[in-house]
This record gives C-alpha cells, structure tokens and sequence, in this order.
C-alpha cells in the first residue's frame, strides 16, 4: 500500500538537510505553522503602528541605499514597493537549479516565521502558493555580493509581482504567463513586503546547503577510492588503527571507517616500516575535511532559522540591523574550499605512486609485463591538472574591499563567488576519484587481486566502463563515464548501505531521495 507523504510545517526553528532535500525536489509542500503566522501578525502590527506614527521605515517609506533619505508619501508608496522589487532584477548568466530557489522561497518565509521581520501575511501566502503551484522563479545566478541577496531574491520577488521568467510544469515562460496557466494572481507589494523579499540570503544558504551536500557526497566517494589505492599499493592499516585511539573524534571515525571497509579484503601489506604519508594519513586528512564540513553544515542550517533582513522587528520596535552580512556562513564554507584542496593533494599524491610503479613490483605506468603500451603515464598529467585546479580556487575572497551606494554599503561576503568556486571544486574532485579508481583497478588486474566489499564495488564500477589496458586507447570517455557513476546518489546509496558513517551520513541526507524518505519513514515508525 502506498503511503502517503507528509507535509513540512515550517514554524521558525532551523531546518535540516533532509528538509532541504525533499523542498528541494518538490515532493513535500511547506506550510506556515499557526504559531508563526501570529509572530508575523504582532510583528506586522509593530511596523505598521511605526508607519502610522509618521516615523520614517527604511525601505517601507524611504528609498533604501544612497536614496536612504528620500521619504514616499502614502501616495507613493505602492508605485515605490512595486519599482523597487523590480528594480532589483537585474541577475544575470546561468540560473540557478530549481531544488536551490525552491528552497531559497521556503527558507524566507521560514526566517520570516520568526516574527521579526514585519512583513504581511500576503507575502509569506504568496510563497507558499508559488511553491504549491509548482510556479518556480528562474534565478539567473550572477547577482549578489554576499551582503544581502538583493539581485538574487529580487528575481524572486519581481516574479510574486508579475514579472520575470518562472518554470512551470517543466517549461520556462514569462511569469505573467504562468500565472495566468497556473491560475494565480500577482501579489500587491504593501510597504515592508518589496525589501523583506529581496534584501536577505536565502538564495546563498539555499545555495549553500545543497553544494556543501554536495560536497559531503564527494568526499564520501574520494574517501573509498582512497581505500582502494591504498590496498591496491599494499599499504599498512596499522595508522588507521592507531588513530582510533590518538587522533581527534573526527580522524578516529576516519580511522575505524578504513579499517572497516578494508576488512573484506586481505591484500597483502607491502610497506617497509613506513608508507609515504598519502595513505597513512587519509584518516588525518579526511578527519580534517569532514570535521570543517559538518560544522559549515550546522551553520548553514542555523541561517535557515534566524531573520537576517535589515530593518528587524525586536522588544515591540522597528529597528536597523547588519543581520544581512552571512560572514560566519562565508568564512567556514572558504575553509571548506581550502580542505578540498587538501583532499584532492591527498589523491593526487597516490595516483602518482599507482603511476610511479615500484610498490608491489607494480610497473611503470601500469604497464602489464610483455605489452607495448605507453600506459597510464599521461593520464597522471590529468590528475595533476584537476589538483592544481582545485587548488587555484582555494584562496578567500570575503576580505576584498567594496564600496557602494556612495559609501553606505562597504561590507561584503562575496558568498555567492565562494559557492560557486566550492561546486567547481566539486566537480574536478568527482572527476579525481573516477581516476584514481581507474589507476587502482588496472593494478589489482595486474597483481591478480580480488578484492571485496567496497573496493569491489569501486572496482566493478570501473570495469564497467573501461577494460583492463594492455593497448593504448583513448580514455576520456571511460573517465566521464565512471565519474558520473561512482558521483550518482544511486552509487552513493548503495555505498552507505554497504559501510555507513551514520553521524555523517544522516546528518547530510546523503545519497538517493528514496534513501532519505526511507530512513525518515523508519524513523517515524520507530517514534
């Protein structure tokens, strides 16, 4: 019997990224709680009394940037909230996927459920019903300096009016269009509502959450390839070992996962007192990564349930705020940057010893004995690339210096640049794992190892797609090829299944959409 899927009430509190998840996909609409509702009703009732005491409100009754002084009369004010949601469309270049604005829409109206903001309750229904609508804004990517998402939620904000383009059921129109298919009408900008739905981050933690999961899905691949080319060199588990019990929390949990998943396969150890530091320390360095990833991943989900709009509505009083400048969310997901660049050093340096021969009697260039072949040896090239791309990406950007708005606003995050260098990190780091599995593989084959569990599974993946070499090919299409299998959630999946890290795992809602119902499902019974 087919059950049926819950809803997600948003109230206010943080939310979690099996949360984002299924937002994300569209297969659970979110709701406002009753109780969030009231917070913005009182708050509401505090902005309005302001505006109604003849106090100016920045952004509801004055212009807001350099135009900060400027007040609108009563009879300006539609015209002004109208013209200033629209003013801020101005993203441009590649949009971004439909599971980030999915998520950047409930994450605003999240924030918003906190009751400080003062916005009206038509905006937070008006979200709500796109999402419901399935009326998804197109949110051209390039638009934002990390200091509120103003060019980026704009395109947002001017579709609930109307204008801009959406996608709806599939196809990409202009919103006027959709609406009208989708039987929906175009929201009236009331004073707060056009600065609420624009001047927060909701597109970067949105954006922030999914490419950090992302991430965690990446490592979680490079880790079992790292295993991989260690039995494949004959390394030690002996400092995997060691480390469950000198290492931090996170080496520690490194260190038992290693030793788990190579437990299935017995290769022969190969060192002599000591192995180069790429495979004795996978656990160090991969403790080091997932450490900084977890914790950039709580950050990011506390932003999903804390207000970051300027004004803020706090003890019964309209009042400024610099809430809108994500640096604590910036400053970890750059340290996240520089990690990958350890981590993809890391599989660097053992492609170049499966390369380099010498361990195990393996050859040169993986070049079975008797063949004629110019082998691996050119490939490694390409492994030193995709580093030395990872790493060119590696330096922080937030403390650049940026004025605008004739010297009001002169602070920045650059969150949007960070994320997007950490998803192209991503991408060249999926594509490192597909190579080292490749060059693993052809040394089992030449050494006549059969491997079990994990590596097998690594293994089986790559002789899918590519056969073992004893004639020089081309290999571009075989290495595609395995990346895009061992980066799908379906290999993920299958891979937490085998040998979970279940803190790790759960915490990021890692691997197939089905997986994450699952466990949730389970969960639910349980309770």
């Amino acid at each position: 019997m087919e059950r049926q899927r819950a809803g997600i009430e948003l109230s206010g509190q943080p939310l979690g990224f099996s949360d984002l998840v299924r937002i994300g996909a569209g297969t659970v609409l979110p709701s406002a709680s009753e109780s969030g509702m009231a917070r913005v009703r009182l708050a509401r009732g505090v902005l309005e009394s302001t505006i109604q005491s003849g106090m100016p409100v920045y952004g509801s009754t004055t212009g807001v940037g350099a135009m900060k002084d400027v007040e609108w009369s009563p009879e300006d004010l539609d015209a002004f909230n109208l013209g200033l949601v629209r003013a801020h469309h101005f993203g441009t270049g590649a949009p971004f996927s439909m599971s980030v604005v999915r998520n950047a829409m409930a994450i605003r109206v999240n924030t918003a459920l906190t009751g400080k903001v003062g916005c009206s309750q038509e905006l937070i229904e008006a979200y709500l019903q796109l999402l419901s609508a399935d009326v998804i804004p197109v949110v051209r990517r390039t638009g934002s300096i990390g200091c509120a998402d103003v060019g980026l939620m704009g395109q947002i904000g001017a579709v609930l009016t109307g204008v801009g383009e959406a996608v709806y059921r599939g196809r990409r129109m202009q919103a006027a269009d959709a609406f009208s298919a989708a039987g929906i009408d175009p929201l009236r900008m009331l004073p707060r509502d056009s600065l609420a739905s624009l001047s927060v981050n909701a597109v970067s933690f949105a954006a922030a959450a999914e490419t950090t999961r992302n991430a965690a899905s990446s490592i979680r691949v490079l880790l079992a390839t790292g295993m991989m080319a260690a039995g494949a060199l004959g390394a030690s588990r002996d400092p995997w070992i060691s480390v469950r019990h000198v290492g931090t929390a996170r080496e520690a949990l490194i260190g038992a996962w290693l030793c788990n998943a190579s437990e299935e396969w017995p290769w022969p150890v190969a060192t002599h007192v000591q192995d180069p530091l790429s495979l004795r320390m996978i656990a160090q360095v991969f403790g080091a990564v997932i450490e900084n990833l977890l914790t950039a991943g709580h950050k990011i989900l506390a932003a999903t349930g804390r207000s970051d709009d300027n004004p803020v509505i706090v003890d019964g009083r309209v009042m400024t705020s610099g809430g809108s400048l994500p640096l604590d969310v910036t400053i970890l997901l750059e340290a996240a940057v520089i990690c990958m660049a350890h981590a993809a050093r890391n599989a660097f340096n053992r492609c170049v010893l499966l390369g380099n021969g010498q361990r195990r009697g393996l050859p040169v260039n993986l070049v079975p004995e008797g063949k004629i072949a110019t082998g691996f040896g050119p490939i490694i090239k390409l492994a030193g690339e995709i580093f030395s791309r990872v790493l060119s990406m590696s330096n922080p950007v937030s403390a650049q210096s940026l004025v605008v708005a004739a010297g009001m606003e002169d602070e920045a995050a650059f969150l949007p640049l960070v994320i997007e260098r950490f998803e192209r990190q991503m991408r060249a780091l999926k594509r490192l794992a597909a190579l080292e599995a490749l060059l693993s593989a052809q040394a089992m084959d030449i050494l006549g190892d059969k491997p079990e569990g994990v590596a097998r599974m690594l293994y089986e993946v790559v002789r899918k797609h590519a056969d073992f070499y004893v004639v020089d090919r081309p290999l571009s299409a075989e290495v595609e090829a395995i990346e895009e299998e061992l980066a799908s959630e379906a290999f993920v999946s299958e891979l937490i299944a085998h040998k979970p890290i279940i803190a790790y795992d759960d915490f990021f809602a890692l691997g197939s959409l089905e997986r994450v119902e699952e466990r949730l499902y389970r969960d639910t019974i349980a309770i």
